[in-house]
């Protein structure tokens, strides 16, 4: 998926022959050869220094993102060579799919005494979510060393989804964007950096004086907001007055100029072949190898060679693809069609050569739209080219509104011919797409492709594309009816990229809608009005706002009792939610009473046709019968949700999976209830598994439920006396619900709480109690701010962190200390458990661990006997109704 390589320092244009960089001018622009000073962009190199020297979390990342052309990738060299000179361990990625692999055993990943590691990702919102994810795992970016993750982008619109997953690794993440030169430079400031670039143009053009080339009159124009813009100025100035012509100042004109020139060179080489040069590709075919290349990126040989063939050029691959590379050399070893750079160049490049725009100064070709949809058409096995996401990223950018609108004819035509391309392509070109002034109806048919369900990789992408249609739609619609129902349609693909507030609010706006509507009919529109009011509900939830959700859930589920025409599927959903508060609040009896309800209706209804309703209904059934105390009745419940979940998910992996792992947590606990250990570990790994490779890929929307499932594996893993494998589980699962319970507490301290307890009896059964003891603190002192709150729900749960908190007390030798933490677990249980035998199952291990340790407190303490004696007798009286 990604690639790993030691940052190698940028060749220097003092290494490079002027004569060789100034026959294609657009050597000059590229970043690789660095040929203009750095300058202008000193305030930020500054301020990424202070990120990658700042006191705090040990990894950090920033996403810094401008258009292109305003000189991100210049920046990243400069602060990765000053990073690296500061004594910082500098490490490049490199998307997966046609890269290239370095020779074996090339590449030292070895840290050393290296400061600190700094990684650099160019084209990071190019990336599909879950790479970055498996990128970000890698044991490299989790060692002791402060680590700092710089990712480079043209936009921040996949960093929503990107940033959630590096927070959930207990991680410092922010952004910075490098803002237009015409936001903050004034007249005199772009004249300097037109100046610099000039001179060390000139410099390469062996120019006596360079400063009598002056600045065009042009660059206060938006147009020349860009560093690569002012550049490129800069450059045709210097050319022109050295082949004695007059440079032109329209940015448009000035990329034609420069692409003439290149076109010369090929022609000059063509010519010289008489002279002895092996060099047979003419100019008319160097123009589509160069547009190919633009559209394909570097490529391994025989993948070139098979593109060549289907576009059936005029010469034999090999020749062109050898005198391609003679032209544009490849960065990497066995690469072959290294593209024209900087990008923005070879974007202009496949504008002007495509028909449709009225710039004279470079010629169009007739081939061109026939070749675009040749590189974006599927292979003999409906496989899109591997090169489809660049592809089509390079193509949306040139038709951005504010440079060459016409190729969007182009687009338009590749994509009505295979929308399903767009989704192939992924989410940065879903993304890409949404910000174009493309027809609606070839939007509608990119979106027909969408799967019903979640997707992790694509949901970002697909969130922007719907946000960018339900506003063409609201805006052509008046009807209530239809602006409800697009609000709510947004608001569930929000909800699937992870984006609950965003969620919310386009909730909120149907909720409005249906709530008048339903007034006016309750018969038609009441049961849809009750559906924004239990997914309000939901999404309130998911923020840690569980008084306001319950509230939602009874108003939906008032709702759905007083519809004329019963809405039996809606209602269950509801009570589902509503049982799932109730037990949160240790109202058991009236838990079960919902659970009850909604399994019936969907009984009576169709079980087969809302399998997912009944698998939530039957979760919800397991986890209250457990809390019971009745892990038999508990067991059935969960059995048969996993057997559903599992079926859904052989039928559809992406749109189910997160159903099966829930399933999977429920039975494990049940089977480990009944003392199958064995088999509960067994479900606990595959569990995990499965959560893992989902969390990579949306973080933010499955962090949750790996560290669920890691906690239930650390446990099971105890239970076995797997110490060794028990503890990095435990460990990893504190790690996510610490940082989760950061940002939200209400939610998931409840969560680390146990969590933490896990850990902290894995350690004490290693031996290693002095360590133990911190996290068995930390696990106590939330609880006990929990019980303020909710005393019935949280009470008990105290009790058990004071008695294992007292055990590793006590075997530290420290037995009056214990005894005190080991009375107030006694007095807890001993004023619960009377008439509450489910407590007593549940707690059945802390109460018998409770008994020991007081009779040994009998024997060594010097506490009075009858005291001991008077509480073992209570918690033994409660104890016994288990049996």
């Amino acid at each position: 998926m990604y690639l790993l390589t030691e940052y190698q320092p940028r060749a220097s244009a003092q290494d490079q022959d002027n004569s060789w960089l100034t026959a294609q001018p657009s050597r000059l622009l590229n970043a690789r050869f660095q040929v203009v000073d750095f300058t202008g962009r000193h305030q930020e190199e500054d301020q990424l220094a202070t990120w990658r020297d700042k006191v705090g979390p040990r990894l950090s990342a920033l996403w810094l993102h401008a258009p292109g052309g305003q000189g991100k990738t210049r920046l990243a060299a400069q602060f990765a060579d000053r990073s690296a000179a500061a004594g910082w361990k500098v490490v490049a990625a490199t998307h997966g799919p046609g890269t290239i692999l370095p020779p074996a055993g090339s590449q030292d990943m070895r840290l050393g005494n290296a400061t600190g590691l700094l990684l650099v990702v160019d084209y990071a919102d190019r990336w599909p979510p879950s790479h970055l994810a498996w990128l970000f795992s890698n044991a490299l970016f989790h060692q002791q060393t402060p680590t700092r993750l710089l990712l480079l982008a043209r936009s921040a619109k996949a960093w929503t989804a990107i940033r959630t997953g590096i927070e959930d690794r207990q991680a410092d993440a922010g952004d910075l964007v490098l803002q237009p030169l015409n936001d903050q430079a004034s007249q005199s400031d772009r004249e300097r950096m037109f100046m610099v670039a000039r001179d060390c143009f000139a410099a390469r053009y062996n120019l006596a004086d360079p400063t009598v080339i002056e600045p065009p009159g042009s660059l206060h124009r938006s147009d020349f907001g860009l560093t690569l813009a002012l550049h490129i100025a800069a450059l045709v100035a210097v050319d022109a007055h050295a082949h004695g012509v007059r440079p032109p100042e329209d940015m448009a004109d000035l990329s034609s100029y420069l692409l003439n020139r290149e076109r010369k060179h090929w022609a000059q080489l063509h010519a010289n072949q008489g002279e002895g040069l092996d060099f047979q590709t003419p100019p008319s075919v160097m123009t589509r190898a160069v547009f190919t290349a633009a559209l394909t990126g570097a490529t391994t040989y025989p993948r070139a060679t098979a593109i060549f063939n289907s576009l059936q050029l005029e010469l034999h691959p090999d020749r062109v693809l050898t005198d391609h590379a003679l032209c544009y050399p490849p960065a990497d070893p066995g690469t072959v069609l290294e593209p024209l750079y900087p990008d923005r160049l070879a974007e202009d490049f496949l504008a002007l050569t495509l028909p449709g725009h009225t710039t004279t100064a470079w010629p169009t070709e007739s081939w061109a739209p026939s070749t675009a949809e040749a590189l974006t058409t599927r292979d003999a096995n409906g496989l899109p080219p591997v090169h489809i996401t660049r592809a089509l990223v390079f193509l949306a950018a040139a038709a951005a509104p504010d440079r060459w609108p016409h190729v969007i004819t182009h687009l338009d035509k590749i994509l009505r011919a295979d929308p399903e391309l767009a989704i192939a392509a992924g989410s940065a070109t879903l993304t890409a797409l949404a910000d174009l002034d493309l027809d609606p109806t070839l939007l509608e048919a990119i979106e027909s492709h969408f799967p019903d369900g979640r997707h992790t990789d694509l949901a970002p992408g697909i969130a922007a594309l719907t946000a960018r249609l339900t506003a063409e739609r609201l805006g052509k619609t008046k009807d209530p009816v239809a602006r409800a129902r697009l609000h709510h349609s947004l608001a569930k693909r929000l909800g699937f990229a992870g984006m609950p507030q965003e969620a919310l609010a386009a909730t909120e706006k149907a909720l409005k809608i249906r709530e008048k509507l339903a007034e006016i009919d309750a018969a038609q529109y009441g049961a849809e009005f009750a559906l924004m009011l239990n997914n309000r509900g939901a999404y309130l939830a998911d923020m840690g706002r569980p008084d306001e959700s319950l509230a939602a859930i009874r108003e939906a589920i008032r709702v759905y009792r007083s519809l004329p025409t019963p809405d039996e599927v809606g209602l269950a959903r509801a009570l589902t939610n509503l049982s799932g508060h109730l037990s949160d609040r240790g109202l058991l009896v009236d838990s079960e009473a919902a659970i009850a309800e909604a399994i019936n209706l969907i009984a009576a209804k169709d079980p087969t046709a809302y399998q997912p309703e009944l698998i939530d209904s039957l979760l919800n059934l397991s986890n209250v019968r457990a809390r019971q105390g009745n892990a038999g009745s508990a067991i059935i419940a969960s059995r048969r949700a996993l057997g559903i979940a599992r079926r859904l998910y052989c039928q559809n992996q992406a749109a189910f999976a997160h159903i099966l792992v829930r399933s999977l947590v429920s039975f494990s606990i049940d089977l480990s209830d009944l003392g199958k250990s064995r088999l509960a570990l067994k479900a606990a790994r595959i569990d995990v598994e499965i959560a893992r490779r989902l969390a990579r890929a949306n973080p933010g929307v499955y962090e949750p439920d790996l560290a669920s499932g890691l906690t239930i594996l650390a446990a099971r893993w105890r239970d076995l006396e797997d110490y060794g494998s028990a503890l990095p589980a435990a460990n990893e699962a504190v790690e996510i619900r610490g940082q989760l319970a950061d940002g939200n507490p209400v939610l998931y301290e409840p969560k680390l709480a146990r969590s933490l307890l896990v850990q902290g009896n894995t350690l004490s059964s290693m031996g290693r109690n002095s360590e133990a003891e911190a996290p068995l603190r930390k696990s106590l002192k939330i609880r006990r701010r929990l019980v303020a709150d909710n005393p019935v729900v949280h009470e008990a749960d105290v009790a058990e962190s004071l008695y294992n908190l007292g055990r590793v007390i006590y075997l530290q030798k420290r037995p009056r200390e214990a005894h005190h933490i080991l009375r107030a677990a006694a007095d807890i249980y001993g004023r619960l458990l009377p008439g509450n035998p489910a407590l007593a199952s549940r707690h059945a291990d802390a109460i018998d661990g409770l008994l020991r340790a007081m009779a040994k407190l009998q024997r060594k303490s010097p506490i009075s006997t009858n005291e001991i004696e008077s509480i073992c007798r209570e918690l033994s009286t409660g104890h016994s109704q288990k049996q």
